[in-house]
């Protein structure tokens, strides 16, 4: 049993060491937008959508009309990653790097950045399946992609993601430079109810059922 675990062990390190394959993310061009990541919805805090607007590139017809780009330090990104493509998104992983939004007239997105993706090889010919994940980190409580993750799906923090998409192309490594990634789409930020909250909603709308059905 001991040696099991050892060799498991090492087979773990082994591996940590052997993937770290990168790439390059840049949701901005000089002169030409891409993409936007905003902040949650006013008044609607718990409605998400994903998709380009008239503004991006490439364009597309998700309303973005009074929406506001989230802008500075007090926002972060960090990028999800499994190897190879098409790879399900509950099998993507986060990615400790992390990046803070531009401001002003490049609100809403990050500077060009290079990521490590800690569980894609270098070289690595397959490709990768990604998605950015961005969140509210105004508290400063939330610097690392793992803490922040965990909050918002805890209904404490805002956050949201890119939807998952495809890079197809080799890995950056020790043959090959880092590709730039493109299929990143405009999303917002926003909050998920707690669970508490969840279980009150369903209690009213159950109690309401039965007051329909009795009357």
């Amino acid at each position: 049993m001991k040696k099991l675990v050892l060799a498991s062990l090492a087979l773990t390190c082994a591996v940590s060491v052997f993937a770290q394959g990168s790439v390059v993310l840049n949701t901005r061009l000089t002169g030409t937008v891409i993409t936007h990541v905003y902040a949650p919805q006013a008044g609607n805090t718990t409605f998400s959508q994903i998709g380009n607007g008239s503004t991006d590139y490439p364009s597309g017809a998700v309303n973005w009309t009074g929406w506001t780009p989230i802008s500075g330090s007090g926002y972060l990104a960090a990028l999800m990653s499994a190897p190879g493509q098409n790879a399900a998104e509950a099998s993507l992983a986060l990615n400790a790097q992390t990046q803070s939004f531009r401001t002003g007239t490049a609100a809403g997105q990050i500077p060009q950045t290079t990521y490590v993706l800690g569980n894609v090889a270098k070289d690595y010919a397959l490709g990768a399946t990604l998605q950015l994940f961005a969140w509210d980190n105004t508290s400063g409580n939330y610097a690392t992609a793992a803490s922040a993750w965990t909050a918002w799906k805890a209904g404490t923090i805002a956050g949201g993601v890119s939807g998952v998409f495809n890079l197809n192309t080799v890995i950056g490594g020790d043959l090959t430079a880092p590709p730039v990634v493109d299929g990143v789409k405009s999303f917002n930020l926003y909050m998920i109810p707690e669970p508490s909250t969840m279980a009150l909603a369903g209690l009213g709308a159950a109690a309401l059922l039965i007051f329909r059905r009795r009357k």
